[in-house]
């Protein structure tokens, strides 16, 4: 059978903007300003410089969504209310269900030195949305690991790569929104392809470098994010330099979806009732 190749749509330049205890970061995708279904939320921060992470992300709440922490550099310390810890270091990532609701904080281990990643917010669907919270923590080294041609790789986060017969899973999976989370480097002058469902939102962010989708004017850069529409084929390709980008692919939930701070619900009165069981000590129980 044919593969139809996904065609980029929409082309999101991240702002650089600054969230919990003055963390500076780059915010890729806005709630406020983009529609992603499932996808609600996605920030990269990065800095070698300690004022710009120092201050960490103190304690705070979460209800109705999934959290996905991913680390390219430096160690973040996670805690929560339950008085779970994890510490994650370069390569590791933290996938977060918040659920009915959590109290967590996330602060850099490090006073120097270089603090690399993203952090995604995931969606769950209405029926999911009040669920017992859980997360998992996973070392780098459980990631499964493709290498392709030239040095370049496939991390597997979550969902599957198909290489040829064979179906290769990530290290998450059983999730209802079936994502796709995956970290890519090509070398110079290298194509890839990425089978997708074709009902699945597709996107793509570049971390370091550019690629094209087969045709020179249709280029993505650092710092940008590329949806891709209509298809069940993503084809990417790399010129004169090489790529870094990250590819994330999920179910719509297709549910009307309200966004308020730290909550993500269904309705306004759900997100009411979110800050009032967060304000009378129940948002955990």
């Amino acid at each position: 059978m044919n593969k139809q190749n996904r065609q980029l749509a929409t082309v999101v330049a991240g702002q650089n903007t600054s969230d919990g205890a003055g963390v500076k970061l780059k915010r890729v995708i806005n709630p406020q300003q983009h529609k992603f279904d499932p996808f609600i939320l996605f920030d990269e921060f990065g800095s070698d410089e300690a004022a710009d992470y120092i201050g960490g992300f103190p304690d705070h709440p979460h209800r109705g969504f999934e959290t996905v922490t991913y680390m390219l550099a430096g160690t973040m310390l996670h805690r929560d209310h339950l008085g779970n810890e994890g510490h994650l270091q370069k390569g590791d990532v933290q996938w977060m269900t918040a659920a009915h609701g959590i109290i967590h904080s996330e602060m850099p281990e490090q006073e120097n030195g270089l603090l690399h990643g993203f952090q995604l917010w995931l969606n769950l669907p209405a029926k999911e949305k009040m669920k017992p919270p859980h997360y998992r923590d996973i070392a780098a080294k459980d990631i499964p690991h493709i290498t392709i041609a030239n040095g370049g790789y496939i991390k597997l986060i979550a969902g599957e790569y198909v290489e040829g017969t064979e179906k290769i899973s990530g290290a998450v999976s059983g999730v209802t929104t079936q994502p796709l989370y995956f970290d890519v480097l090509l070398s110079p002058q290298q194509a890839l392809d990425i089978p997708v469902d074709p009902e699945h939102t597709a996107l793509v962010y570049v971390y370091k470098g550019e690629l094209t989708f087969g045709s020179s004017d249709k280029v993505l850069k650092a710092g940008q994010l590329g949806q891709l529409i209509n298809g069940d084929n993503i084809h990417l390709i790399t010129l004169d330099q090489s790529a870094q980008f990250l590819i994330l692919a999920a179910m719509p939930l297709n549910e009307t979806v309200v966004q308020s701070g730290p909550f993500v619900m269904n309705t306004t009165a759900e997100i009411e009732q979110a800050y009032r069981d967060y304000r009378d000590g129940v948002l955990t129980q």
